[in-house]
């Protein structure tokens, strides 16, 4: 921990930001109803951000909570056919919710079911991250949710903190909020210990930091400060900052914006520093390609890796798997994911990215390692 903390500013100026909304905020407990007002005073400040020029994707919970009223599973514990089917009922309402609410400031949002395999899984995740990205650039605002109807592990109530990591990781977010019933890292629960200490920011994530997560609350939510605690340690890795912050008051975000009492998780490396460095290290290449001086001059400006100035490819590898790229005479200037398996590479290489389409029968991406995925050597 340090004494550093960011000014009230930072959230205002940050260039893509992941919201996570947890069922215990948008779900009254007693009725089982969407809160609306509360949730328009959210998009209100959803779209102050955005006119400020921050992109901003929601990862909200609550479809489960909202549909197990109408579906008369309001008592008792679900078994898991019963919260898929939940999900289902509930998530129509939800996003009929976010829809009618960012409306009003004539904002389109997009419906996105992911599962941490999509996160995870290097294939899926550069689709979902593909699918955001291009959502995001359509001015188009996201609200993810577990795609909880498929899901073949137990679901747990306020389990998408992980899941809004993982999206933050995945689309290279600089800030992950957490809105929760709680303004923030305490030593100790401090419902429970009037002695506890507000931790005001933390800039590792250690093991007395870890040791300080309590029980969740009881209702909807059963996420907890524990979870919380797991995302920082995956948006942190990322490079992302993430911030804890009460959600229950109105207008949570703009208060944020406003100085607001919360807890700062501050990581080492930037976003795209932090991916970089994934790519390089953390991942075994299944193959090579060959470029030519044309291609090699680009890339050292900067540039994306395209299908026209490949010469060669080797190997057996899939879409999303990493490979190397080497000059005419073999050696390597760069590693990157790419963005067609091997046999499409082929069919396409020394071609222009127009040609794609009729080389392979679909429209693919533009470019066969994009700048985003690629590291120089």
């Amino acid at each position: 921990m340090t004494t550093r903390r960011p000014s009230a500013k930072s959230l205002a100026t940050s260039k893509r930001v992941v919201v996570k909304i947890g069922s215990a905020l948008l779900v009254d407990d007693e009725s089982g109803d969407i809160r609306r007002k509360w949730l328009e005073a959210l998009c209100d400040d959803v779209a102050a951000l955005r006119k400020g020029g921050s992109e901003v994707v929601l990862v909200s919970s609550g479809a489960i909570a909202v549909g197990r009223r109408r579906l008369g599973l309001e008592t008792g514990v679900l078994r898991l056919e019963e919260k898929q089917a939940a999900a289902a009922t509930g998530q129509i309402r939800l996003a009929h919710a976010y829809q009618e609410a960012l409306a009003r400031h004539g904002i389109t949002c997009a419906q996105v079911l992911l599962t941490l395999d999509d996160t995870e899984e290097r294939r899926r995740h550069l689709n979902a991250r593909s699918t955001l990205a291009t959502l995001l650039k359509l001015d188009a605002v996201p609200v993810i949710n577990e795609n909880d109807t498929v899901a073949t592990s137990e679901i747990r109530f306020g389990d998408n903190d992980r899941l809004a990591a993982r999206v933050a990781a995945m689309i290279s977010a600089d800030t992950l909020v957490l809105l929760s019933d709680i303004d923030g890292l305490y030593t100790a629960d401090p419902r429970k210990d009037k002695d506890a200490e507000f931790i005001p920011e933390v800039s590792e994530m250690s093991a007395e930091i870890e040791s300080m997560a309590g029980e969740a609350p009881p209702g909807y939510s059963s996420g907890g400060m524990v979870t919380k605690l797991a995302a920082a340690r995956i948006a942190m890795s990322a490079g992302c900052r993430m911030l804890i912050a009460n959600g229950r008051q109105m207008n949570p975000l703009q208060a944020v914006v406003d100085g607001a009492k919360c807890s700062w998780f501050l990581p080492q490396a930037e976003p795209k520093t932090a991916r970089k460095r994934w790519i390089s290290g953390s991942l075994k290449p299944a193959g090579t390609l060959t470029v030519d001086a044309g291609a090699l001059n680009a890339l050292k400006t900067g540039r994306s890796l395209l299908p026209a100035g490949i010469v060669k490819v080797e190997g057996r590898f899939e879409r999303g798997d990493a490979v190397i790229v080497v000059d005419l005479a073999g050696n390597e200037v760069a590693r990157g994911l790419s963005a067609y398996n091997a046999k499409d590479a082929k069919a396409i290489m020394g071609h222009k990215s127009r040609e794609i389409a009729d080389l392979l029968g679909y429209r693919g991406r533009d470019e066969m390692i994009h700048r985003d995925d690629l590291v120089l050597s």
